[in-house]
């Protein structure tokens, strides 16, 4: 119900004014192209609603004929309220000049005054309303398809460098594979799945890194999409911490088939690997809701302090905690890179990173812009990632 409300209500804002700009400022009182352009955006609205609400409670091979329409409407809603928003200024001055101006004789005397009155245009309004609605709807699909094919398109493949004090000369290079919000669900299947596994397993990686976000649905509903990663291939194996998005799917039983997987849970646990690193791991903040926090502590109880230390934990914003206890290097995702512009700009607000690598204190931030996406199938501004950090040392 929160979730519906805090996204019902902007929605069924912006649908009130597309139908404002769209509908009553294009066409003449009670004709039938007002009727035909209000039924169209009230049947709108309800298409986005039915895939916010029903592809939660369908299989995902039905949920993806509400998620399709509706999340790739939800997109076009945004960037059409953001041209006809960009469009108000120039629309208010083209329609203060469509007007006539016709005297009109008043008073009383020998010189009667003649004042004027601003009689509106309906013509001209009408055309310029039109041609706002026009462009608006052109900037907007053309932004939206452009979008389209970065977010369903093949991720990024980056490598970034990133140099350890503690690193030993003789694990100089050793490269990690970072992955984060796959987001399989109604939108993104199997395939998906597939090409990011391929792409990782092409790098021939030392180790893997899932940072959590993979699902968005239970494992009945989505083990299928998910099993391609039994495939991963890498020296020193693959590791997996939760994101918000896996409580919501039932973390429990996604933790036990990425065991099964071969993908290894770390749960606020700590190993060493290839001899001289140690790889940290702790749950997602959402998972306090769930009896299941993060524990940095006990993550790092034991841990020898000569080692470069890395740490995988979801959110960016763990980092606080992470350079108070003197992680070398932490590996995150969720921000999606903002995912669509001008969302980069908001991130900033709860995130200390919106995409990349910074440093907070003596501490490393890598933030990835994630495989795949939730909601719109759309990324502008943010591509899609998969990155391999290579680890340097500074001798």
């Amino acid at each position: 119900m929160i979730f519906l409300l805090l996204l019902g209500v902007p929605t069924a804002l912006g649908h009130l004014y597309l139908w404002r700009r769209l509908v009553v400022n294009t066409t003449l009182p009670r004709t039938l192209g007002r009727r035909i352009g209000t039924i169209a955006v009230v049947g709108a609205f309800v298409l986005l609603i039915s895939a916010l609400v029903v592809t939660r409670r369908v299989p995902p091979e039905y949920g993806k004929f509400f998620a399709w329409p509706g999340f790739v409407w939800l997109g076009l809603l945004f960037y059409l309220a953001i041209a006809l928003g960009i469009a108000e200024i120039p629309r208010r001055i083209l329609l203060r000049r469509a007007t006539t101006l016709a005297p009109v004789a008043v008073g009383a005397g020998p010189e009667p005054v003649e004042p004027v009155e601003v009689v509106p245009d309906p013509s001209r309004r009408l055309f310029i309303a039109r041609s706002v609605a026009i462009g608006s709807g052109i900037a907007a699909s053309g932004v939206v398809g452009y979008g389209m094919t970065q977010a369903l398109g093949a991720p990024q493949l980056l490598t970034v460098p990133v140099t350890l004090d503690k690193l030993q000369a003789s694990l100089s290079g050793f490269r990690i594979a970072v992955v984060s919000d796959i987001h399989l669900g109604p939108l993104l299947g199997r395939s998906h799945t597939e090409r990011i596994v391929r792409m990782i397993n092409e790098q021939e990686p030392d180790l893997v890194a899932i940072v959590g976000d993979l699902v968005d649905g239970t494992v009945a509903e989505l083990g299928e999409a998910a099993a391609p990663l039994r495939d991963l291939v890498s020296r020193n194996g693959s590791f997996f911490v939760t994101g918000n998005h896996d409580y919501f799917s039932g973390h429990e039983p996604w933790l036990r088939e990425l065991d099964k997987l071969g993908v290894n849970p770390l749960r606020n646990e700590r190993l060493t690997v290839a001899g001289g690193i140690e790889l940290a791991g702790v749950n997602d903040v959402t998972g306090k809701s769930y009896g299941d926090g993060p524990d940095l502590e006990r993550a790092l109880n034991g841990r020898n302090p000569n080692n470069p230390l890395v740490l995988l934990a979801h959110q960016p914003v763990q980092v606080a905690d992470a350079s108070s206890r003197g992680v070398d290097l932490q590996l995150s995702g969720h921000t999606h890179g903002g995912q669509m512009v001008p969302f980069n700009f908001v991130v900033p607000l709860q995130q200390p990173s919106v995409a990349g690598l910074s440093k907070v204190d003596d501490t490393w931030l890598y933030v990835s812009r994630g495989a795949g996406f939730w909601g719109p199938p759309v990324r502008v501004g943010a591509p899609p990632d998969i990155t391999m950090i290579e680890l340097k040392s500074a001798g």
